[in-house]
């Protein structure tokens, strides 16, 4: 009963681990990541283009192109540059209008009427194509993405012919779409790649090893291919894939020494969007699409890849790299009528007006330990602006001994978020203002350098400019990495006046861990020009910005690292903290600790694939301990006997197992892909412990399921006779089913129609002994019966219990049943691709690949009746044992599920097939 009990508790743990995960994962969007996303509006019109048919290919019977258009602003006929969205798992064709309509609205003013600042230039409008998929669920299914593929480079083919030679086209892909995008390489006339929210290096679902093959080919391709590509990434908000995957893989350089281009931008770093973007929203926040649109644009008017590296670096940058334009040579600057600032007092101009000079003194450290740095609110310096900026212009030069002055050149030079005190960053449904935005320039001072010019033009009383020298070393804290596991951890830092660089390069920048950041400021921060905005970098490609307030709660998290991604940031989190600097409202402590509630919801969508893939392991080890108990005592214990022995003996030794392996820095793909790290150690036991309750629970569901086909079975009780006809045509259906299989149905179906068949036949075998105990006949005693021992005297046989025999087969089955339960998810997604196609194409459509009876055969065969715990035994032929026990098959299929499982999900059914398949044909040479 004490037995029985733990097995309740564990169950219990589990599901309370599983719905803190679940909720936990919900509030990402609240507390984590929250979005703020002004909605697009348009006129959406989709033309359906019939030229292209089945004479270009035969999928135009499957899948449709469609080219939009925006209602009363332009005509049927193309006119622009060519451009082809694909939607990516479950999209559709109408996903393009967002972006499409902003670039319609973007190149006219009015109907039919080009904007001004496009008149007179080579720059075209955009004719907006997109693929209609019919909502494929290609996520899961590898050789959908290929048909995808194809029709994709046919539809490319088809639209550039329609305009005149060496017409490029640009291609934009969302989600899964980005994939099919980046496998049409290489490709002479694609200029560009623009995805939004696409896994590159991880996919969403591994249950398909043509999967892992088209990614290995696109992996290539972004190493060899020129093509420019270019990723933006959600962040945290986006719950359907785990952002760390959307960073496109760093290209390597080629003989010449160039690199391909390839750029990873996330929302939360883009200028002017500043906010973590989900999923869906990707393709219509109007931060993004509007700067997509217009980079499509001006890239309809490129023709290098450097031309068009600069066209993307403009309209979609994020600050890590300098934009293309900054004059690195310009005409000396004249200091004649400048205004020479005293030694140590900085710029400050609010409300500046007019256009003047000003010149500050390099203080008297030498300039290789000074930086200078300016902020120009709602202003501009060029090319970095808000949208709509101020007329308000300003220029930085170095200027030596002599007073010859030089531009300056920049190491940092971007548009900031400048929050609104006392509403919240960012504002739902409305974000940042951008034309409030705030543009930062930092540049280190040359050997040469003694003052630095600041020239100001076209200002016109609004803004404001302050500039000054600080520090170019950043404080680095040396907090232990465990530290803030523990408890709140002091930084114990001296913040400086315009900006604070704070390292700490021992904490662990994982996806699994967020922490939480308490700052106490002053409370007189009502006259500060800029209130002071935490920036946090963990990886060069990600950036996140918090404004401060008093006593503010911040969450930090990032996607350096993570579970199965190879990664080189996988320790460091750095932090700045820029601000005007008045001493009214400064930064007085900043306190650090590990968030669990956040940390929690980050663990559900990296580990749900391999919380299936470890069930099976635990139920392969029930089939190995239930198999060696009838080896030793010839009954095959129950599927809740199992569970119980497994919960009281196997599993404390396990949980301690998974907790000593989880140190060794195995591979990446590996286990959960923790590569050791031993802070993340109890991950794995407490996985374990989850799924192992999840199994239990899993049991009583199929018990549920039983009940009331046993209740009909009762009703309806199978005679001998249709017994044995069943099995005497056992092996017409098996063949019959395979040839279905082999002809027109994927394997999947035949695993799903499998556990059906056997799910009943485990509810009718109870209700047949429940029937046959039932309506027993008694028999008299025989006298000569009296004088025989009390242990020979046979009972009535209406107080028999079901023979040994048959007890053991049915116990036998159940745990084949519990078995294939915990395979059907790793079959699910490729069914449930066939059925959505099934509905959308027709039966005929072709699922190359999903043909192989070998899958599916053990299962056609174990799941027949009749077949018993006949393969458990030695493996003999001609009744000579020639292997060890058939069980320890089990062992490997544990191992398997355990090790490689978690990251190869396809691998676990391949291997259980195997396994089986093996017993069967050991069973087989018996004889």
């Amino acid at each position: 009963m004490t037995s029985r009990l733990l097995v309740y508790l564990v169950s219990i743990v589990s599901l309370c681990i599983v719905t803190s995960v679940y909720y936990a994962a919900i509030d990402t969007i609240k507390i984590l990541s929250p979005q703020g996303c002004r909605m697009s509006w348009m006129s959406p019109s989709y033309l359906l283009q019939s030229g292209f048919d089945r004479t270009w290919t035969p999928l135009a019977e499957r899948y449709s192109l469609w080219l939009y258009r925006e209602v009363g602003w332009e005509g049927h006929e193309l006119h622009g540059a060519p451009v082809l969205f694909i939607p990516g798992n479950a999209g559709s064709s109408h996903q393009v209008r967002s972006i499409a309509s902003s670039a319609t609205r973007q190149y006219y003013s009015n109907p039919h009427q080009v904007a001004y600042e496009f008149r007179g230039k080579p720059l075209k409008a955009l004719d907006s194509g997109s693929v209609e998929f019919n909502e494929d669920l290609s996520a899961f299914h590898g050789t959908t993405l290929d048909t995808q593929r194809i029709y994709t480079l046919r539809v490319i083919d088809y639209i550039l012919s329609l305009y005149p030679p060496d017409t490029p086209i640009i291609i934009m892909g969302h989600s899964m779409g980005g994939v099919v995008a980046l496998s049409v390489l290489p490709h002479p006339r694609v200029s560009a790649i623009i995805t939004m929210s696409t896994p590159y290096t991880l996919p969403p679902a591994r249950f398909d090893r043509r999967i892992d093959h088209i990614y290995s080919t696109n992996e290539k391709i972004l190493m060899s291919e020129p093509t420019p590509v270019l990723s933006l990434c959600g962040g945290a908000t986006d719950l359907m894939i785990p952002s760390e995957s959307c960073i496109l893989p760093e290209a390597h350089a080629w003989a010449n020494g160039s690199k391909p281009y390839r750029r990873t931008i996330f929302s939360s770093a883009l200028e002017g969007s500043w906010t973590g973007i989900g999923h869906r929203e990707m393709v219509w926040c109007h931060q993004v699409r509007w700067r997509v649109a217009r980079a499509a644009l001006q890239l309809g008017a490129t023709s290098t890849s450097t031309e068009r590296a600069a066209v993307l670096d403009t309209w979609l940058h994020d600050g890590q790299t300098l934009p293309f334009g900054y004059p690195s040579s310009a005409p000396p600057l004249s200091l004649e009528a400048a205004e020479f600032l005293p030694v140590d007092l900085r710029l400050e101009l609010r409300n500046p007006a007019g256009s003047r000079t000003y010149v500050l003194p390099v203080p008297g450290s030498s300039p290789p330990g000074q930086k200078f740095l300016l902020y120009v609110s709602q202003g501009s310096i060029p090319p970095t602006a808000p949208h709509n900026p101020l007329p308000l212009h300003v220029s930085i030069y170095s200027c030596d001994s002599r007073d010859t002055c030089q531009p300056l050149q920049p190491s940092i030079l971007k548009l900031m978020p400048s929050p609104q005190p006392g509403r919240p960053f960012p504002v739902p449904d409305e974000g940042s203002d951008e034309s409030e935005g705030v543009v930062v320039f930092e540049a280190e001072l040359p050997l040469s350098c003694s003052n630095v010019a600041v020239k100001m033009e076209y200002a016109d009383g609004r803004g404001w400019v302050v500039g000054d020298f600080v520090s170019k070393d950043p404080f680095i804290a040396r907090t232990a990495t465990f530290s803030p596991f523990l408890s709140h951890v002091s930084l114990g830092w001296s913040p400086s006046q315009l900006k604070s660089a704070i390292q700490l390069p021992n904490l662990l920048s994982n996806a699994l861990v967020v922490y939480k950041l308490t700052a106490i400021l002053s409370s007189g921060c009502t006259e500060a020009l800029l209130r002071p905005l935490l920036q946090h970098t963990s990886h060069p490609t990600e950036t996140h910005y918090f404004p401060l307030g008093p006593s503010s709660r911040i969450l930090l998290h990032t996607h350096a690292s993570a579970p199965f991604v190879t990664s080189a940031y996988t320790h460091g989190v750095n932090l700045t903290i820029y601000s005007t600097g008045e001493n009214a409202c400064a930064v007085e402590d900043l306190a650090l600790s590990v968030d669990l509630w956040a940390t929690f919801g980050r663990w559900g969508t990296r580990y749900a694939a391999p919380a299936a893939s470890w069930a099976v392991g635990v139920v392969a080890i029930l089939l190995f301990d239930a198999w060696r108990t009838a080896e030793t005592t010839g009954i095959m214990p129950s599927a809740g006997s199992s569970l119980t022995t497994f919960t009281c003996a196997r599993l404390p030794i396990l949980l301690l197992l998974a907790l000593l392996t989880s140190f060794i820095p195995l591979p990446v793909g590996v286990l959960l892909g923790n590569r050791g790290e031993w802070l993340l150690a109890p991950i794995a036991p407490l996985l374990l412990l989850t799924v192992t309750g999840l199994v239990a629970i899993s049991w009583t569901m199929v018990l549920a399921l039983m009940w009331p086909l046993k209740t009909l079975t009762r009703r309806f009780p199978s005679r001998p006779s249709m017994v044995a006809a069943r099995r005497t045509s056992s092996m017409a259906s098996f063949g019959l089913i395979c040839l279905l299989i082999f002809l027109l149905v994927p394997w999947q179906v035949g695993f799903l129609g499998c556990w059906i068949y056997h799910l009943y036949s485990c509810a009718s075998a109870k209700s047949v002994h429940a029937v046959s105990e039932a309506v027993a006949i008694p028999l008299m005693t025989r006298d000569d019966e009296g004088d025989r021992p009390n242990d020979e005297q046979a009972p009535l046989p209406a107080q028999l219990p079901a023979t040994t025999q048959d007890r053991s087969a049915q116990n036998e089955r159940e745990l084949l049943l519990l078995l294939m339960t915990w395979l059907l998810p790793l079959v699910a997604p490729v069914l449930a691709v066939w059925v959505r196609t099934l509905f959308t194409a027709g039966l005929t459509t072709p699922f190359n690949g999903d043909h192989n009876v070998l899958y599916v055969a053990p299962f056609l065969v174990l799941v027949d009746p009749g077949w018993g715990m006949k393969w458990m035994w030695t493996w003999t032929w001609r009744g000579q044992a020639v292997g060890p026990k058939a069980r320890w098959t089990m062992l490997t299929l544990a191992v398997v599920a355990f090790v490689w499982g978690p990251r190869y999900t396809y691998v676990v059914f391949e291997v259980a097939s195997a396994v089986l398949g093996v017993g069967v044909i050991a069973s087989l040479m018996r004889g």
